[in-house]
C-alpha cells in the first residue's frame, strides 16, 4: 500500500510538471534560502504560489471568424498626461516594431497585425475603461502596462473579459502574485532587484546604516518592501526611510534627516528625473556616501540631469544592454534606424513580450483561451531566447531569470553578473516553497 501511494505520488508529480511545463524553483521568487522568512525555525504548514492558475471555463469551442482585414491587438500604456511618458513612449516603440517585422513575415496567414493603441493616465478607472474598448474592438490579447496601480487594475478587468494579456513593464512582485490565469510576464520583478541590491550593499560592500529615500507612489511602496525585509533578516533594518511625491524638485528637507542620521550608504528608489535631482542634492549638501538606486535611472533622462554626480552609483538591470548577442545588436541597430533614439530596457522587454504574444496567436489561431493555453504552457516559450535573454517562468508566469549589477563608470553604465545568494545552476533542483507572510 505504502509503495503504491509513493508510486503514485511522484507519477502526479512528474505529470505535473509536464503539463504545466514549469520546472519547481528552490524558493518561490528565486527567495535565497537565507533570506526564507522563519525557515530557521520551523517550516510554514502551507507555502504558496506552488502551482499555476489554470483556466477551466469555456471558450475553446468557439469557432475563428472569418472575412477579417485585420487581426487586432492591444497595446495600453502611458502615452500622455503621466511622469512615464518616455518609458511608455519606449513600449510603443519596442512594440510596432514587433508587429511591423511579423507583418513582413506575412502577418497571421497573410492578414496584418494591427495595434490598437491605448493610452493610461495612472488612474483606476480610466484604465479598466480601456480594457472594455479593446473588447469592444475585438482584440486578441494585448500588452502593457508600467503603471503598478494601472496594470493591477487592467488584469482584473482582463479577467472578466477573458483577454490574454502579456505585461511587459510593471516590476511590482504582487502584480502576478493575483493568480489570474490569463496573464503572463516577462520583465523580471523589484524583488529580484532587492535581493540583488541587498547582496551588493550589506554582505559584499559590507554597510550597515542604510537609509532610504523612496517615492510616495506604488512603484516605491512595493518596491522596496523586500528590500527592507532582506537587509533586516540580515541583521541591518533601515535606519531612516523618507518619501517624496512624484514631480517634486526640493527634497532638502527629507536629506537634511538623512543627513542627521549618518548613514554609511544612500538608497534612492524612484523615477529618472526625481532620482537625478535627489543624487545632485545629496552631493550638494555635502553628503558622499555611497549611493544605490533603482533600475530607472538606467536611461539618458538620468544621466542628463545628474552628470558627473552619477559617477560610482550603483543599481540593477534586467538584461545586459551591451551583450554580444547577435539578436540584440541587430534589434539595436534596427530600432535606432526606424525611431532615432536608443531602445531602453522597456523597449526591449516589450518587444521580446510582443514577439511571444505574436507567436502565441500563430500557434493558436484566433481564440482568445486558446491563446492563454499557449502563452500559460511554459513548455512553449520556458528558455524562450529574446533580445533580452532567456526567459524563466515560475509558477506564477512570472520571469525570474538572472538579472544585472550596473555601475557608473566613467560617465556611463557598465553591466556586469550580480552577485547571487545562490548558483543559478541549482535554481531548480529543490523542492518549491514560499516563505513570505
Amino acid at each position: 500500500m505504502i509503495k503504491r501511494f509513493l508510486f503514485f505520488s511522484l507519477f502526479a508529480a512528474v505529470t505535473l510538471l509536464n503539463v504545466y511545463g514549469q520546472a519547481k524553483p528552490a524558493n518561490y521568487g528565486n527567495i535565497p534560502d537565507e533570506l526564507v522568512a522563519f525557515d530557521k525555525y520551523m517550516k510554514a504548514y502551507k507555502y504558496h504560489f506552488l502551482e499555476p492558475m489554470q483556466f477551466y471555463g469555456a471558450g475553446r469551442e468557439k469557432i475563428a471568424p472569418v472575412g477579417l482585414k485585420e487581426i487586432r491587438i492591444g497595446f495600453l500604456g502611458p502615452l500622455e498626461g503621466t511622469n512615464l511618458v518616455l518609458m511608455g513612449k519606449q513600449m510603443l516603440n519596442g512594440s510596432t516594431m514587433a508587429i511591423e517585422e511579423a507583418n513582413k513575415r506575412g502577418g497571421f496567414n497573410g492578414i496584418p497585425y494591427k495595434l490598437m493603441v491605448h493610452n493610461d493616465v495612472g488612474l483606476w478607472g480610466a484604465a479598466a475603461n480601456e480594457i472594455v474598448k479593446m473588447d469592444d474592438e475585438g482584440v486578441w490579447a494585448w500588452l502593457g502596462s508600467i503603471d503598478d496601480f494601472v496594470s493591477h487594475v487592467a488584469i482584473r478587468i482582463t479577467l472578466k473579459l477573458e483577454i490574454p494579456n502579456v505585461n511587459t513593464g510593471n516590476p511590482d512582485p504582487t502584480f502576478t502574485e493575483t493568480n489570474i490565469p490569463w496573464v503572463i510576464r516577462t520583465i523580471p520583478d523589484d524583488r529580484q532587484a532587492c535581493y540583488v541590491m541587498a547582496k551588493q550593499m550589506v554582505d559584499i560592500d559590507k554597510h550597515k546604516r542604510i537609509a532610504v529615500i523612496r517615492t510616495g507612489s506604488r512603484y516605491g511602496r512595493v518596491g522596496v518592501v523586500h528590500l527592507n525585509r532582506t537587509t533586516t533578516r540580515l541583521g541591518y533594518p533601515f535606519i531612516l526611510e523618507e518619501r517624496f511625491k512624484d514631480g517634486e524638485t526640493d527634497f532638502t528637507d527629507r536629506l537634511e534627516r538623512i543627513k542627521k542620521t549618518n548613514p554609511d550608504a544612500i538608497a534612492i528608489w524612484g523615477n529618472a528625473k526625481e532620482s537625478a535631482l535627489i543624487l545632485n542634492q545629496i552631493r550638494a549638501l555635502g553628503m558622499n556616501q555611497p549611493v544605490y538606486t533603482s533600475d530607472r535611472v538606467i536611461s539618458e533622462e538620468f544621466m542628463k540631469i545628474a552628470g558627473k554626480n552619477a559617477e560610482g552609483i550603483k543599481t540593477t538591470c534586467q538584461y545586459n544592454p551591451d551583450s554580444n548577442d547577435p539578436k540584440l545588436k541587430a534589434f539595436r541597430i534596427a530600432y535606432r534606424q526606424r525611431f532615432g533614439i536608443e531602445p531602453d530596457v522597456i523597449a526591449a522587454h516589450a518587444y521580446d513580450g510582443m514577439n511571444i504574444l505574436l507567436s502565441a496567436v500563430q500557434k493558436a489561431g484566433l481564440n482568445r483561451a486558446k491563446i492563454r493555453d499557449i502563452l500559460t504552457d511554459n513548455r512553449t516559450f520556458q528558455g524562450y531566447e529574446g533580445v533580452t535573454g532567456k526567459v524563466i517562468f515560475d509558477q506564477t508566469w512570472n520571469n525570474i531569470r538572472p538579472i544585472y549589477a550596473a555601475k557608473v563608470v566613467n560617465g556611463k553604465f557598465e553591466f556586469g553578473p550580480a552577485p547571487r545568494w545562490v548558483k543559478e545552476e541549482v535554481i531548480y533542483k529543490k523542492v518549491s516553497r514560499e516563505g513570505e507572510y
